[in-house]
């Protein structure tokens, strides 16, 4: 079976790739010896995936795998989008940068956004982006406890719940990620 590098050392990231993907050996950062964190200088998602798979494939030399998401509120210019991670700085906590957003927002019902990931595969012969896009709105306070990052506002278009009051293996089905990991697993199948 073949090995593929996800090039993330965030555990929650790796679960979720590691299910939706699991006839596939994913591994991690911290399985393969990579401590460093690669330095996201890329101005769109696109960009800053790519810079970590290459840099992974580079240490590896396995079948690498990076993804860049961001959120993305219509109300705020796309903000925090390629931010998303550091809204708030380099060394935010996702509570600041949730607590960022909902100042910004404060009592605006126009609070439509989505969520945006892009995939980067990388192997010897080529590079492949996937995206993943859901689109939603973004509560008026912290919701639900399970998830990671911004999933306790966002809620979803159909769904009155935060992606952190869903089951995970609801949010499997439908966040913007899975939708990107779908389409890199029909790549891999086609292969």
């Amino acid at each position: 079976m073949n090995k593929f590098v996800l090039a993330s050392h965030n555990e929650n990231k790796v679960r979720e790739f590691r299910q939706i993907l699991s006839s596939k050996k994913i591994v991690s950062l911290n399985d393969i010896g990579f401590k460093k964190e690669i330095n996201e200088t890329g101005f769109t998602l696109e960009q800053n995936a790519l810079i970590k798979v290459r840099e992974v494939f580079n240490f590896s030399n396995n079948i690498s795998i990076s993804d860049d998401s961001g959120l993305e509120i219509f109300f705020l210019d796309g903000e925090p989008g390629v931010y998303s991670s550091r809204y708030s700085g380099l060394n935010a906590r996702p509570i600041d940068n949730i607590n960022k957003v909902l100042k910004k927002l404060g009592d605006t019902s126009m609070r439509k956004a989505r969520f945006r990931t892009v995939i980067a595969f990388k192997d010897t012969k080529q590079e492949r982006l996937f995206e993943g896009v859901i689109d939603g709105k973004i509560s008026k306070k912290i919701r639900g406890l399970s998830g990671f990052g911004y999933d306790s506002i966002f809620i979803p278009d159909q769904f009155d719940c935060t992606f952190s009051e869903m089951s995970s293996d609801l949010k499997n089905k439908i966040s913007h990620r899975s939708l990107a990991i779908k389409k890199l697993q029909q790549f891999i199948n086609a292969k």
